[in-house]
């Protein structure tokens, strides 16, 4: 059976109909395909600034494997971390949250 064409306005062609832009949405939510990656993210946007601390201890899991979530957020862009002096501090892009917010919106 044929797909239904839709007439409505909800079914227009939109952005993830590029497949730039769904690639980038994929992206985005694999980073978020993990629970851990989940409390990070959601932890750094209720603190609202960066945070200085260990995000082990956010997530209860080893330090290493902490990192390893912290990476997968960070290639995504939902993550800023830079060095200052002995201690890394991290805070979420708010661009980049805009973007996979507006982006899920429109599926």
């Amino acid at each position: 059976m044929p797909p239904r064409k839709c007439a409505s306005a909800s079914c227009a062609p939109t952005e993830l109909d590029d497949p730039v832009v769904a690639e980038d949405l994929a992206l985005l939510c694999k980073a978020l395909a993990h629970p851990a990656r989940v409390l990070l993210l959601r932890h750094l946007t209720s603190v609202g600034t960066c945070y200085f601390g260990s995000l082990a201890d956010i997530v209860g899991l080893a330090p290493s494997t902490t990192s390893q979530h912290v990476k997968v957020l960070k290639e995504a862009g939902l993550l800023l971390g830079s060095a200052e002096e002995q201690r890394t501090c991290y805070c979420v892009n708010p661009e980049r949250l805009l973007v996979l917010k507006r982006l899920v919106e429109a599926l």
